[in-house]
């Protein structure tokens, strides 16, 4: 803990948001957690007050719109929230003086690449959801102490995600058909939490410039490889996991077939990529487990 410098979590009540509250407290430093009801980021106004009394040092937005498929038909809601809403923090935080850390998504990639997408590479969204994530980017790449990180196949304890739904289908389903032609990282929402609180300690110190960066897991996998890692982990059998395509999935917004992001620019900040996704998921997997058979109706 140090001095007395406040974090501001927004999103406070979403999973990751929930981990990185986790995380702060861990370490010992004064919060102030911001749920939806309580600050309303499309609210210009609300954010620059809000900022104004706590006066943060740092700043974490995990609030986002993140129905990937709503925001096709509702791409104007999707971007008050998701390009707006980071705009308005953005603006605050550059009066104020506070670090902004904003979680942002692969989906601004196009998905097409066949190598690790590095943090400078261009964008080029394919979905609403894409375009309206990369219009928050812009806003807090514009600003002084303004830092992205993209993060991607996110799971965690703290609410609905991959990882919880093939658990409860493993007890449920016979056999199971899950995607083999989408590449990308199962990132642990507590690893990225940790990541965050690091990143903004280094913003802080001045030894992580301001600008873009990854936080995935290491390595990669597809749907249907962390499906079987699921199983067994659960000690079902693997093999009652099934390849698919994407064509058997038919959705409103298009998916990445490659989701992979490079982490080069943490060494510039002084700091660790995130570990290797199977090595995250095996220490995740019991509470996760827990969580998920207690909320299971039986």
């Amino acid at each position: 803990m140090s001095d007395n410098r406040i974090w501001l979590v927004t999103g406070a009540g979403g999973m990751l948001g929930q981990d990185v509250l986790a995380r702060l407290a861990e370490a010992g430093e004064r919060t102030v957690a911001l749920d939806r009801a309580a600050l309303d980021l499309t609210d210009a106004d609300a954010v620059r007050g809000a900022l104004n009394t706590h006066l943060p040092a740092v700043v974490v937005n995990c609030a986002a719109w993140t129905a990937v498929d709503d925001a096709e038909s509702q791409e104007k809601d999707a971007l008050r929230i998701n390009g707006d809403g980071p705009a308005h923090l953005a603006a605050a935080c550059a009066a104020t003086g506070a670090v902004l850390l904003h979680v942002s998504t692969d989906y601004v990639f196009p998905g097409d690449a066949t190598t690790p997408y590095a943090e400078d590479a261009p964008t080029g969204p394919r979905s609403a959801y894409g375009r309206t994530k990369l219009a928050g980017e812009r806003a807090v790449l514009g600003i002084e102490r303004g830092y992205v990180v993209r993060t991607a196949w996110l799971y965690g304890t703290g609410g609905p995600n991959f990882v919880r739904t093939m658990i409860k289908l493993e007890g449920v389903k016979d056999t199971l058909d899950v995607v083999d032609d989408q590449r990308g990282q199962p990132t642990w929402s507590a690893d990225l939490a940790g990541l965050l609180y690091d990143l903004g300690r280094g913003a802080l110190a001045g030894t992580a410039p301001a600008g873009v960066y990854h936080g995935t897991s290491s390595g990669e996998t597809t749907w249907y490889g962390l499906t079987r890692e699921i199983f067994r982990l659960l000690g079902a059998d693997p093999d009652r996991v099934r390849p698919t395509t994407s064509e058997a999935f038919v959705r409103p917004a298009p998916r990445p077939a490659y989701s992979v992001l490079g982490h080069d620019r943490f060494a510039a900040a002084g700091l660790t990529p995130l570990r290797d996704w199977r090595t995250a998921l095996t220490e995740a997997f019991p509470e996760i487990h827990r969580v998920q058979t207690k909320e299971t109706p039986a």
